[in-house]
């Protein structure tokens, strides 16, 4: 079974173009914080966009294997589309309310209310120089590995 997968080009393409840009989120945060916060890996967020890199590996990859006029790739490149277009509208204003609330949280009229409450996630979305940042990665990656 992980052969199959292994051998799925695409899927690697999508997989690897996701690490490389969750690793860069984590080098970037190292350098410009200058300290190390392991959870970079794994948070969302941030310049490059692991969603946008990994949607566009795989569409990319498609592109290559199957063909940019093939239906697989249709259905891969409007998916793309639509990861992209959420993480830099609904998402990034999911994140902009999360940072307003926080801020009525501190309030001390409201702070006693929530004591117990743990803050909101701010980093959600993306801009789009981040989403264009994945993309050009997972474009890149897939073209590669495709």
């Amino acid at each position: 079974m992980l052969n199959v997968l292994l051998s799925n080009r695409p899927l690697v393409s999508a997989v690897i173009a996701w690490a490389i840009a969750q690793t860069l989120k984590l080098i970037l945060f190292l350098v410009l914080e200058r300290r190390f916060y392991w959870r970079r890996l794994i948070d969302t967020g941030g310049l490059p966009s692991a969603h946008s890199a990994f949607v566009t590996g795989l569409a990319s990859g498609v592109g290559v294997r199957e063909g940019v006029s093939s239906s697989v790739f249709a259905v891969a490149a409007v998916f793309a589309l639509v990861v992209m277009y959420d993480a830099v509208s609904l998402r990034r204003e999911a994140g902009k309310h999360a940072d307003i609330l926080n801020e009525i949280l501190l309030l001390s009229i409201v702070k006693d209310a929530f004591k117990e409450r743990e803050a909101l996630k701010e980093l959600l979305g993306h801009t789009p120089l981040e989403v264009l940042a994945g993309a050009a990665l997972g474009t890149a990656t897939g073209l590669l590995l495709g």
